[in-house]
This record gives C-alpha cells, sequence and structure tokens, in this order.
C-alpha cells in the first residue's frame, strides 16, 4: 500500500519548508529532550541546519549558469535589481528605527529589520518558474537563472551593512558566498555535476528545515499570526508593484514582476544564519524566523492568484501546457 504522503505536504503553500519546519518545532517544544536522548545521527539531524544549508547552496549554485542569453540577463538582471533595491531601502528605513533588536512589545513584537530585509530579499525560484511556465515563454522561466543569485545570507548581510547596522568582517561575507560560487563554478564546468548537484536542491529543504524548527519555542509562534500575514502581505505590495512598473519599462507585460513578488522557503534560513555570523543579531533571530516562514507561506498563497489576475487583465493567455526551462542557447 502506497500513501501519498509527498502529494499531502506539496497540497501546503511552501509545504516542503513548512512542515518540516513545524515538526521540528512541534519536537522542540514537547520533546525537548530528543536530540539528546538519541544523540548520534538523530541528533544531528537536529542541529545541522547550518551544514546542511551549505551543501544546499552548493548545489544552488550548480543549478546557475552563467551562460545565460541576452534578454535572460535583462530580464532576470531588472527583477534582480529591483528586488534588492527594495530591500536595501526597507533596511536603512527600518535600520534607521530598529536597529539590530526586535521589538519588544505591543502588536509588532518581534518584528526587526533583521526579519523584513530576509523576507524582501529572496523570491521563490519554484513559483517564479511554474508561474512563468503557465504564463510566460520559457525565456522568461530562465529568468530565474540570474535571479537565483539572491539565494543564502550575502545580500542580507550586505544590505544590513549599507542600512548602517552591525557589519560583518569581509571573510565572513565571502565565506557566505563561497559555497554557491563554487557551486556555480562546478556546474560551468561541468554539465554532468551540474545536473548531479541540482537535483540535491529539493531534496535539501525539508532536511534544513526540521534542523531550523528544532530550535524553535512553539509558544512563541502564536505572536506570528497577523504579524507574519503583515509581513507576507507586504512582501507582496511593496516589491510587487516596483517589480511590475519595472517589467513593464524594460518591454515586459509586467506579469513576470508580479510573479516574482515573493519570498522563498529558504529565507527563512537566513536570519540564524546571520546571527551565527554576528551574535547582534541573534535576539532578532528566532522572531524573523517564524515571520520568513510565515511570509513564505502567505506569498505561495497571493503571488498566483496575482500574477493570474494581472496576466488576466494584461490579455495574456495562460499556456496549455507549462512551459519548460530553456538551455543556455535559448
Amino acid at each position: 500500500m502506497q500513501i501519498p504522503i509527498k502529494r499531502a505536504i506539496e497540497r501546503v503553500p511552501g509545504g516542503m519548508m513548512v512542515v518540516p519546519l513545524a515538526l521540528g518545532a512541534l519536537l522542540a517544544t514537547f520533546a525537548p529532550g530528543t536530540p539528546k536522548f538519541f544523540g548520534s545521527f538523530t541528533g544531528a539531524l537536529f542541529s545541522g541546519a547550518l551544514t546542511i544549508l551549505a551543501v544546499f547552496y552548493v548545489c544552488m549554485g550548480a543549478s546557475i549558469d552563467i551562460r545565460a542569453t541576452p534578454y535572460i540577463l535583462k530580464k532576470g538582471g531588472t527583477l534582480f535589481g529591483v528586488k534588492i533595491a527594495v530591500a536595501v531601502i526597507l533596511g536603512v528605513v527600518f535600520g534607521q528605527w530598529l536597529g539590530e533588536a526586535p521589538i519588544g512589545a505591543g502588536l509588532f513584537a518581534g518584528l526587526s529589520t533583521l526579519a523584513v530585509v530576509a523576507a524582501m530579499n529572496d523570491t521563490n525560484g519554484g513559483l517564479y518558474m511554474a508561474l512563468m511556465g503557465q504564463y510566460g515563454e520559457p525565456r522568461d522561466v530562465g529568468a530565474y537563472s540570474i535571479m537565483s543569485l539572491e539565494s543564502g545570507p550575502f545580500l542580507t548581510m550586505v544590505t544590513l551593512g549599507v542600512a548602517g547596522l552591525s557589519a560583518f568582517p569581509w571573510p565572513t561575507l565571502v565565506g557566505s558566498i563561497l559555497p554557491l560560487l563554487f557551486g556555480m563554478l562546478l556546474g560551468n564546468l561541468d554539465r554532468e555535476m551540474r545536473a548531479f548537484l541540482a537535483r540535491a536542491v529539493p531534496v535539501m529543504i525539508p532536511f534544513f528545515a526540521f534542523a531550523l524548527g528544532s530550535g524553535l519555542d512553539l509558544a512563541k509562534v502564536w505572536q506570528a499570526g497577523l504579524l507574519g500575514l503583515g509581513l507576507g502581505v507586504a512582501v507582496v505590495v511593496l516589491t510587487g508593484i516596483p517589480l511590475f512598473l519595472a517589467d513593464r519599462a524594460t518591454g515586459g507585460t509586467g506579469v513576470a514582476g508580479v510573479a516574482a513578488a515573493s519570498t522563498a522557503g529558504n529565507a527563512a534560513a537566513v536570519p540564524a544564519i546571520v546571527a551565527a555570523a554576528n551574535p547582534a543579531y541573534a535576539e532578532a533571530a528566532t522572531h524573523a524566523t517564524i515571520l520568513v516562514a510565515a511570509a513564505v507561506i502567505v506569498t505561495t498563497v497571493l503571488v498566483p492568484l496575482l500574477t493570474a489576475w494581472t496576466a488576466k487583465a494584461v490579455g495574456v493567455q495562460p499556456a496549455t501546457e507549462p512551459a519548460a526551462a530553456p538551455g543556455p542557447a535559448e
């Protein structure tokens, strides 16, 4: 007898990130002694988020083809630049207001510059490519090869530094992007290595999500309710409008811009990595992880609806079959 576990998980928005994260949080809250009791490899699963993420970013880097066509560079570069610019502006604004620490009390308790920047910086690539497969062309799908450079903590660290907050030493900054660059080198030197490593990207997500969840206390998660919803809506609105306008300004329909107005599942890992690199963000990291995870869910639900509405408004007909991602020659 077969049980459709994978299908059930994928019915949850951002399920491969959210469900393992929730499972880890449940164990951490109601059975906190589990890692120590079992020890060995089982215990390591609860505490190995950074190691798993290092492997994840090598594999992610291998999937990036630097031989992109001019269209892909133009489309992907525009969306990438606008998304990062919005995060920088908001980082500066919130940085002047909050500094490194989260808000301590009230309706916005737990909100921090780290949470805002991490949620805004990284696009959900799978969601974008699926939507562009339906409402765009193969080369629109391929634009994510440029946008995938958002992945990881590097740009978040840079943004926080630009905002005038606690900076990171240059070895830490370089170290945060080296796995991605190493993966890019491997993938572009050998297409077989690219195919081999790229297949591991989705496999890694539930494992680092579980490890991240094991560091969360569910007693605090409820606090992210309305605030997490608000952060997700803010990501869609504050990045979606500039992305739509930029896409239109560069000859697009605007649909690709709306499709990119989301938060990637792996963005929930960024606050923990940032805090590990600079303890000044330790207090903000726990709340930020919860808020960013909430933003992942909210944007995963809202962006497809808004993309479909935008496509209809501008006269774009959905494809009968999803378009495939292009190769280097397209």
